[in-house]
């Protein structure tokens, strides 16, 4: 019997690439591919890239020459781009990165299995020709999900509904015709879902939708089915991603559909936590902020996409809004729960940006008491309208705009984590190490990007175990707390953070 091929996925960006990587994985491991961890030990190593801004694109191609390295003193045989890069350059990627043996688009990812047994074969893929996928669905967005044969990752129509019989074990049966087959590619207690592909915002320095393509949602019973699967394989908190999960349901006909479908997720057997990620301010509805809020076992946490606050700037960017719009926004969700997290990116230097729009800037980050604050440069983006402004911020001031923007953020997000001393909060255990010792995340700390909070004089709580703990000291945006209960397994929490 022939050696099984093996294949190591390299995962950089976001969290929508992290289950576009599980789809992929999915899709290899039922055709009989072998996962591995390691680059090293993969004939084939496939990098799932970044292509959203300058930095992640350095990365993506620095993660392609070092899994190209392998193959001078390793077992791997070839090395190929996948995700956004990949998809937003194509042909022209592969030129320039000749080091990569093949450049796979979307479209690609249904024959992923033939795709890299042609290459490992020293056959050649003919990189994808990049194009608008915005133009692929028809603008109105009650007509799209009648569409067919558009790729969208995440929404893999790769198997029949019962699912072959003989699926490798741990990979997530179909269960409806956009379910997708999936393979968890790691042990943590988290996993995200994506609600949604694409974006019909125009923002004038993003060229994720040229790229991403047109909204389209994956419809509740789809990821119902995911969440149910992820809940067996002892995921305890599920986090919905997509480009803007406010805008869910809208080409299926109901608007408000994730009002209906969190409380639903949150029954779901064995998942002690739901969060919702990529919130839009211009579209948060009073009923959304209700159940964000009032739901158990759904966190009251905010990711919300402010990227700046004086209204010029803002206009310039394609986007609504203003500072005192924002703060009214932040009162109703604190007055509702007054322990909310919530957390924003910012751009600073975008072009026209004045030293008043970037004074008002700071006067709204001064009164808005988020958790966590991410704060980017403006760079040009190829293909974004922003790209053709004139009046440019020069180089200089942006990057004293952001070391100063940068600076207040961390001052305000430590002091916003110093007034949850005292707080009783709910705590997701996420791992355990012999140099932090226990580390789990309280309701308003997303994985990855909002801090930890550390348990003290405890050191036999697994991965997933839930417990309440009050919170003693700060630093930076992270949290020391003692536990004072330890919650069953598998219960359900009293609530999302205690102390509400």
């Amino acid at each position: 019997m022939p050696e099984r091929r093996t294949v190591a996925l390299v995962t950089l960006g976001c969290a929508r690439n992290e289950v576009d990587s599980e789809e992929l994985a999915g899709r290899l491991a039922a055709d009989g591919w072998q996962l591995v961890e390691d680059a090293a030990d993969a004939d084939v190593a496939v990098v799932n890239t970044c292509g959203f801004v300058e930095a992640a694109k350095k990365d993506s191609v620095d993660a392609l020459l070092e899994a190209n390295d392998l193959k001078d003193h390793g077992r791997t045989q070839a090395v190929v781009a996948v995700g956004c890069m990949a998809e937003r350059y194509g042909k022209e990627l592969a030129e320039a990165l000749p080091e990569a043996d093949g450049v796979l688009g979307f479209d690609d990812y249904n024959d992923i299995s033939d795709r890299l047994r042609t290459i490992l074969a020293g056959g050649v893929h003919a990189s994808h020709t990049p194009r608008d996928r915005r133009k692929l669905l028809p603008i109105s967005p009650a007509e799209r999900q009648a569409v067919t044969g558009v790729a969208l990752p995440g929404h893999a129509q790769a198997a029949p509904e019962e699912g072959p019989a003989d699926l490798p074990e741990g990979l997530a049966p179909a269960s409806g015709p956009r379910a997708p087959l999936r393979r968890r590619l790691g042990t943590s207690p988290v996993a995200s879902v994506k609600l949604a592909s694409g974006c019909d915002r125009r923002c004038s320095f993003c060229a994720i939708p040229s790229f991403r393509g047109s909204f389209i949602s994956r419809r509740p019973s789809d990821v119902l089915g995911e969440t149910r699967w992820l809940a067996e394989q002892g995921v305890k908190e599920v986090m919905l991603v997509s480009e803007n999960n406010t805008s869910y349901g809208k080409d299926l006909g109901d608007i408000r559909l994730l009002e209906t479908l969190l409380p639903e997720l949150a029954a779901v057997d064995g998942i002690e936590r739901v969060r919702v990620s990529y919130l839009q301010p211009a579209e948060m509805r009073p009923g959304l902020i209700d159940v964000l809020t009032g739901t158990d076992k759904v966190v009251p946490y905010f990711d919300l996409s402010f990227q700046h606050s004086a209204p010029q700037v803002l206009r310039a960017m394609r986007r609504f809004g203003d500072t005192d719009s924002f703060l009214d926004l932040l009162a109703q969700i604190r007055t509702k729960a007054p322990e909310a997290g919530a957390r924003s990116n910012f751009i600073v230097g975008f072009p026209g940006e004045t030293e008043a729009d970037f004074a008002e800037l700071e006067r709204f980050l001064g009164a808005a008491r988020l958790d966590a604050i991410g704060v980017f440069g403006y760079s040009d983006e190829d293909g974004t309208e922003a790209a053709g402004y004139e009046n440019k911020v020069d180089p200089e001031v942006v990057a004293e705009r952001l070391a100063r923007l940068s600076r207040l953020a961390e001052e305000l997000t430590a002091q916003r984590a110093e007034e949850r001393l005292g707080e009783t909060v709910e705590v997701l255990v996420d791992r355990v190490d012999d140099e932090d010792g226990v580390v789990g995340r309280a309701a308003h700390q997303a994985p990855e990007t909002d801090g930890v909070t550390l348990l003290r004089d405890v050191h036999d709580l697994a991965p997933g175990r839930m417990v309440v703990a009050k919170v003693v000291a700060s630093e930076g945006v992270d949290l020391l707390a003692e536990v004072t209960e330890v919650l069953p397994a598998g219960s359900a929490p009293c609530s999302e953070e205690a102390g509400r």
